[in-house]
């Protein structure tokens, strides 16, 4: 099987956020009335939220980049080339949009067979075509992975976990202006301290990533170059158009805010280059 390591890591993840999320619907359950329609209304109405948020997360993500569809005639070798890539990883061609970012980035959003890879016109720019090739290989087997999937649901259950802890604390004080405040600030913490062990999975779905981009075009050493230009790119370009939430799905992700700079969603940028070379 391939990627065990990523599988399984997916997977205890996934139990720890299910256990998460089974002890905010037990405590909705609980201290908002117990009575079998309460744990109905919390169990469907916590699926639908996640539901509607993966949906409404890859809406938004394409549209917070102005993502456009990336033209087949002039774009024609990007096309060529993913659909190449995507037959050989076992995947369907997902849909190709081009952005300007301001800076050189690319990523994915979606699942198998309604994947869809976005690249800005920066990237286009700066990369030949074997370097482009690199990033590109490494967007599709995220989607072929189906991490970005686990990465959206799990900010989903955070914020599940998130809401349920800001209104316990909120109906069970005195209701008033304090525990408004009090209640943010304990949701705020606890769904950040769900989101965690998703980003425990984050840094090494990259390397992943990065390795099954090195066996899909035949060596690393396109990527590593294209990576260095992409970090070059990101010091000296315009300001960024990527909000925090796609950056986390980007192949380049910084962070401006402290919390997520301690616990950064990407490796560092020079270990990856290094493992692409070794």
């Amino acid at each position: 099987m391939r990627h065990t390591g990523l599988k399984l890591r997916m997977a205890l993840v996934g139990a720890i956020l299910f256990a998460f999320y089974s002890v905010a619907v037990a405590a909705a359950w609980f201290f908002f009335g117990q009575s079998q329609t309460i744990l109905g209304i919390a169990i469907v109405g916590s699926i639908l939220l996640v539901g509607v948020q993966y949906k409404v997360g890859k809406w938004a993500a394409l549209r917070s980049v102005g993502a456009q569809d990336m033209d087949p005639q002039q774009y024609s070798r990007i096309h060529q080339r993913v659909e190449a890539l995507s037959r050989d990883m076992g995947i369907e061609k997902p849909t190709l949009k081009v952005a300007r970012m301001g800076v050189p980035n690319a990523f994915a959003v979606g699942r198998k067979g309604n994947g869809t890879v976005v690249v800005s016109e920066e990237l286009i720019q700066i990369l030949d075509n074997q370097e482009l090739d690199g990033v590109l290989a490494h967007e599709l087997a995220h989607i072929a992975n189906r991490d970005v999937v686990t990465m959206v649901i799990g900010q989903g259950i955070a914020s599940v976990v998130g809401i349920v802890a800001q209104y316990i604390v909120m109906f069970t004080g005195d209701n008033d202006l304090a525990d408004l405040f009090l209640g943010i600030v304990v949701g705020n913490l606890v769904q950040f301290f769900v989101m965690l062990f998703v980003l425990a999975i984050s840094r090494y779905r990259e390397y992943v990533a990065d390795s099954d981009a090195r066996e899909a075009i035949g060596t690393g050493e396109p990527l590593a170059r294209a990576l260095e230009k992409i970090s070059q790119g990101h010091q000296r370009g315009q300001e960024s158009r990527v909000d925090e939430n796609v950056s986390a799905l980007c192949i380049f992700g910084e962070s401006t805010s402290l919390l997520t700079k301690l616990v950064s969603t990407h490796p560092p940028m020079e270990k990856r280059i290094q493992r692409l070379r070794s």
